[in-house]
């Protein structure tokens, strides 16, 4: 079994330096699996480094390959559920994920098959070994939102599967401001602060229709392929190398943005929401988060952002006009 010590400066820098990590692991003597390490440099080496505390926590990770049976084409989807302090995934191939928050441990068990399917191994055990246990042991509120920002100051933005997260994200990727995340956002309930994993950004490849920038059309289409569980095809963009700025540092929540599917016929893209409907909403599209112990306080201090609802222009880059005037200083709508 091979361990990878997790530095815990916060979500974003969980498995950055992996081989750092290597000279700090268990003392415990296991069998190395180096193809699960390799898929953990995939992951999450080479990201920003984050910082949400002045002492931030220490947390573990243990991997381990077992024998499993084969689960061609698609291997079957992980069961979630709790018991005994546990957060357990289970799937019928074998694999196995077990979190302990209160231990800051976490065993991800990996049936060999699976290594044909690294996709699946990164995003369902991997993915949710790593979140699952940064955001318990922080404290971290887990939203599905993409966040972008400039400077210290970020937008989250919020809406279900289809929305055009992604491809909004994407074109304020291009038009300069800072990527943090396109899926999986992380909050401090008190501060608003933002943290993420800006390692891929997934890109449907209708999406490139709108895209003037030769060089972002090449890199997209030369990125592989990932097809998920509800049969959409995206390609895979690794972003740590694309040159693209992503987020630096933890970014402020200055406001959040849910995107609307209707075209604005007149007048502008946004749409102030009043604050007395803002909790609706983010329950609405937040039902996980909505259960979470801090969630009280989270959308009490969520509810005193400002926040808008942005509907679709003629190209998205009217999208990314709006929002950065909502990341101007002082800026009003």
């Amino acid at each position: 079994m091979s361990y990878f010590a997790v530095p815990g400066r916060t979500l974003a820098c969980l498995a950055v330096n992996t081989a750092t990590q290597r000279r700090n692991c268990s003392p415990i003597r296991s069998v190395s699996s180096p193809q699960l390490l390799e898929l953990v440099d995939a992951a999450y080496a080479g990201l920003p480094r984050h910082r949400l505390s002045a002492s931030p926590p220490r947390l573990r990770v243990g991997l381990l390959l077992v024998p499993g049976a084969r689960s061609r084409p698609n291997p079957p989807a992980p069961v979630m559920f709790s018991a005994g302090g546990l957060l357990v995934g289970a799937a019928r191939s074998g694999a196995l994920v077990v979190v302990s928050p209160g231990e800051r441990t976490a065993l991800v068990a990996v049936p060999a098959e699976l290594l044909h399917f690294p996709y699946h191994v990164r995003y369902e055990l991997l993915e949710f070994a790593v979140f699952t246990l940064a955001a318990r042991v922080q404290r971290l509120i887990p939203l599905h939102a993409a966040c972008i920002g400039r400077r210290e100051d970020g937008l989250l933005l919020m809406g279900p599967s289809g929305s055009g997260k992604s491809t909004l994200a994407l074109q304020c990727l291009l038009e300069g401001l800072e990527f943090l995340s396109e899926d999986s956002v992380f909050l401090t309930p008190d501060t608003l602060l933002a943290t993420g994993v800006a390692n891929f950004l997934h890109v449907r490849a209708d999406s490139l229709r709108w895209l003037g920038e030769p060089r972002a059309a090449a890199l997209i289409r030369a990125s592989p392929v990932i097809r998920r569980r509800s049969g959409v095809s995206k390609f895979e963009l690794d972003l740590r190398d694309s040159g693209y700025p992503l987020a630096a540092r933890a970014l402020k929540i200055r406001a959040i943005v849910f995107l609307s599917a209707h075209r604005a016929r007149k007048g502008p893209l946004l749409r102030r929401v009043p604050r007395s409907r803002i909790v609706a909403r983010l329950v609405s599209l937040q039902a996980y988060a909505a259960g979470h112990p801090n969630w009280e306080a989270f959308s009490g201090n969520a509810a005193r952002l400002e926040a808008f609802e942005l509907r679709r222009g003629r190209h998205p880059r009217d999208g990314v006009a709006a929002l950065r005037e909502l990341l101007r200083p002082r800026a009003r709508v």
